[in-house]
């Protein structure tokens, strides 16, 4: 990975939004009302007279569970970088959060485990994560988002797109009564893992993107708990226990508890494959209390939500950079574009990521006759981040169990990856460098810095 790369990313993490008003277009147009969406949205505000959000779910900013998000009652993230960027589009956002009930939690009130063994402290103070849950968190941006001035939502479904003179000119819908078409000058689809817009395109004899998948079959099951008065003064108040096979409990990969709004504690455990585990109360209070940390302390309260339990397939993202004819207007975003197995935390980070590239793409003065390939190519280098962490450790713990044969090159990548990992459970030096990571807050490239390795190296052998 070139250092370049490495330098956009980190433009892209750290920049700010835009500080003057440049209009380019009359009115603009959002598929899909998700945070994606909304975080387009909000970028789109300072570029267009007008936003419009097609949204097929009834627009809610009571925190609701949403139809067109089945996971959503799972365990979200807020990643360092995305806290950074809501609170730079919507100053005060944190605060704000926080006094409706989510709690932050910084590198010392963190506790991330591998195999039992708890990681060394950071202590870097960017490592800060607003622990909610995703109803929570997509209902207060929505709640920003539609007190902006210009924008509005229609609650309908896209069904299908209006080209003209090689460019998106319009969006087809039904609101369930009526069909209508609404035009505007520039598009962004976020329709989430089942979007059409290939399909759409396709049909008017546009090149269509090409899907990259991996097949990772994952069992998620979620349960809400009272949090007792006396939790509030735990040490720690975010708990990840990641496991490898070999020592993997009750067949456990993933274990999570967080703390969010409503005094409650949010506990997930996830399975690999046919492992399901925690699909009862009692199955998942029995594992948790052989977890480290305080898990078995997370469910000890009344249940206030009983558990519930989603399965996904396969990790799924769309190349849709180099495309010999795409039309114009158009960019996608989000879960339209890449969707990771969710315990990886990234994607409503992901999603503000992807925001910050539609907002350095517009504030460039792009070419809007031709198609959005700038922007394509910014969001494939924050797409390739979060892939080669998500796709790439499930890759590695598929291929354990299934005893694939792997070529040495990607073998001494893993490898390598190991010696960082086994090194940040007792290095702040190296722990804070593969968080940065985690975090979203570097391109993983980083990681490969032969003075980085070489520390790690010696930290496992014991010689620092």
């Amino acid at each position: 990975m070139s250092e370049s790369v490495v330098s956009v990313f980190d433009e892209l993490v750290a920049a700010q939004p835009t500080a003057t008003i440049d209009v380019l277009f009359d009115s603009a147009c959002v598929l899909g009302g998700s945070i994606a969406g909304l975080l387009a949205a909000r970028v789109l505000s300072d570029h267009a007279r007008r936003v419009v959000i097609v949204e097929r779910d009834a627009v809610s900013t009571d925190g609701l569970p949403r139809a067109g998000t089945p996971h959503d009652q799972q365990v979200h993230a807020l990643l360092p970088v995305g806290l950074h960027w809501l609170d730079r589009w919507f100053p005060g956002f944190s605060d704000e959060a926080r006094e409706l009930g989510a709690v932050v939690s910084g590198p010392e009130r963190t506790c991330t485990a591998f195999d039992g063994i708890r990681q060394a402290n950071s202590g870097v103070t960017s490592h800060v994560m607003l622990n909610a849950s995703r109803p929570f968190l997509e209902a207060r941006i929505r709640a920003r988002v539609l007190a902006l001035p210009n924008v509005s939502v229609l609650q309908a479904r896209a069904t299908g797109l209006v080209f003209r003179d090689g460019a998106a000119s319009a969006v087809r819908y039904t609101d369930g009564a009526a069909e209508g078409i609404l035009a505007a000058d520039f598009f962004v689809d976020s329709m989430g893992r089942s979007s059409r817009l290939s399909e759409w395109v396709a049909e008017e004899g546009y090149e269509r993107s090409t899907v990259e998948r991996l097949k990772a079959p994952i069992n998620y099951a979620t349960a809400l708990f009272a949090r007792d008065v006396a939790d509030a003064d735990l040490r720690i108040t975010a708990h990840l226990a990641i496991y490898t096979p070999e020592f993997s409990p009750n067949n456990v990969g993933v274990a999570a508890a967080t703390p969010v709004e409503g005094e409650q504690w949010l506990v997930m455990l996830m399975g690999y494959g046919e492992d399901r585990p925690g699909r009862t109360i009692e199955e998942l209070r029995e594992i948790c209390a052989k977890l480290p940390g305080d898990f078995a302390q997370a469910v000890r309260g009344a249940v206030t939500r009983d558990v519930v339990t989603y399965h996904q397939e396969e990790s799924r993202r769309r190349d849709f950079s180099g495309l010999s004819r795409f039309p114009a207007r158009l960019v996608s975003v989000g879960d339209a574009v890449a969707s990771f197995n969710p315990v990886y935390g990234q994607g409503m980070t992901s999603a503000t990521l992807h925001a910050s590239c539609l907002s350095s793409y517009l504030r460039d003065s792009p070419d809007l006759t031709a198609s959005a390939d700038a922007f394509f190519r910014l969001q494939e280098i924050v797409v390739d981040a979060a892939w080669m962490v998500s796709a790439g450790g499930d890759s590695a713990r598929l291929d354990a169990i299934g005893g694939a044969e792997v070529p040495e090159e990607v073998l001494q990548q893993r490898w390598a990856l190991q010696q960082v990992i086994g090194a940040s459970l007792h290095d702040a030096t190296v722990a804070g460098a593969f968080n940065d990571v985690s975090y979203m807050l570097r391109h993983p490239a980083t990681l490969a810095d032969p003075a980085l390795l070489e520390r790690a190296i010696a930290a496992n052998q014991g010689v620092l």
